[in-house]
């Protein structure tokens, strides 16, 4: 098979992840129409966003696994299928809980089969540029706010919100089943870059997962998603709460998206010149003093600059994860790591909505959430410290250097 593929498998990681990741976090635009007109609680609400990442995590890791040992297309097809599923039922679901369920864990089941397969299916075709590559595949989700957000808002507003829901459930078929099927394998599985050597193909499962580098990884993953996730999903609501207008309040959250699109381009880059860490430090850094000035924010400038720099900074360190993983672990187990990884950042990401929701019903304000997700933010920046050179000497089988 042509090389040529490898640009094919780049564009259909990020159109899935677009339409997956999208899927999922127009609960954000959901929200309001959904609590005026059911009267269930933001809290309530927001919970089925916190299964959408527990489930994430967990499932994220079987499908790392089951992309290792039956090659990514079976997985993303299997998601592809259940997304459409899992959104239509939603849109018909009348209570709190069948809504939850549905869209909580179904969503999040379905989602979490496009990341880590893709992402190490795109990863194994690529020896150069492989950040650049990865980072386009993350460009995909990152332009979900400007695409699947907007749609969602302009259907609810012509419509409702159950057949808005609806016909995203329906297009997520559409698009998703017929890319699921033209995705391949990378042309030799495991293959080290020009001159490394490569004894991680020969490293368990178990050994990759219980070494140092992982647990740096992992906690530096969970912690960044843990800073990140309240203050995104509750943006709309925050900033209607400050007298934004609603659409204009979307067009933050879409801002963010289209800062985090460019962001992740440039971080790749970046990576790729001068390496991961000093880029993956430096990114962390920024969001978290970003997350800190939304709690000052007031009027639309102001959010919009802040939109900017805290899109840029938390979408353009969200692919490097993957790199170091590959750096650190090598293709044959990159499923599996990545899936591990995706488990631990998906408990992160469900705090925030559920902690930002519960802060909103006490207080009815979302001050505190911020302030907390920034601190948060700076102990992601504290771990990651703590990585060691992408430069160092790779795993042994047995897991030490």
């Amino acid at each position: 098979m042509s090389q040529s593929y490898r640009w094919v498998m780049v564009g259909l990681g990020a159109l899935m992840g677009c339409v997956a990741i999208g899927a999922m976090f127009s609960l954000a635009v959901f929200l309001e129409p959904m609590a005026a007109s059911t009267g269930w609680s933001h809290a309530g609400i927001s919970t089925a966003m916190t299964l959408n990442f527990l489930v994430m995590g967990f499932a994220g890791f079987g499908w790392g696994i089951a992309s290792d040992r039956f090659g990514p297309r079976i997985v993303v097809l299997i998601g592809a299928a259940l997304l459409g599923l899992a959104l239509v039922l939603a849109s018909q679901a009348t209570s709190l809980l069948a809504f939850q369920i549905t869209f909580g864990v179904l969503v999040g089941l379905s989602a979490s089969a496009f990341l880590a397969p893709m992402i190490a299916a795109v990863a194994g075709w690529f020896d150069a540029h492989r950040g650049l590559a990865i980072s386009l595949v993350s460009a995909g989700m990152g332009m979900a706010p400007m695409t699947v957000a907007p749609f969602a808002r302009w259907l609810i507003t012509a419509y409702d919100w159950r057949f808005a829901m609806l016909a995203i459930g329906i297009g997520a078929w559409l698009i998703t089943i017929p890319a699921a099927l033209l995705v391949r394998r990378p042309p030799v599985a495991g293959a080290a870059a020009p001159g490394e050597a490569a004894p991680e193909a020969g490293m368990s499962a178990s050994a990759a997962l219980r070494s140092p580098q992982f647990l740096v990884l992992g906690l530096t993953f969970f912690a960044c998603c843990a800073a990140h996730s309240g203050p995104i999903f509750h943006m709309v609501s925050y900033a209607t709460l400050c007298g934004i207008a609603p659409m204009a309040a979307v067009g933050i959250y879409s801002i963010e998206g289209l800062a985090g699109l460019g962001g992740r381009v440039l971080f790749g880059v970046l990576a790729d010149r001068i390496g991961v860490k000093p880029v993956l430090v430096a990114g962390l850094f920024v969001q978290a003093v970003a997350i800190f000035a939304y709690s000052l924010a007031r009027d639309l400038s102001q959010f919009y600059t802040l939109a900017v720099v805290a899109g840029a900074a938390y979408g353009g360190v969200m692919p490097l994860y993957a790199v170091l993983a590959r750096d650190y672990f090598g293709q044959a187990r990159l499923g599996t790591v990545l899936g591990a990884a995706t488990l631990l950042s998906s408990l992160g990401m469900a705090a925030g909505p559920l902690a930002g929701g519960w802060i909103y019903d006490r207080f009815a304000d979302y001050s505190w959430l911020f302030i907390g997700s920034a601190i948060v933010g700076l102990g992601a920046v504290a771990v990651a410290l703590a990585f060691p050179r992408t430069g160092t000497p790779r795993l042994s089988p047995t897991g030490a250097h």
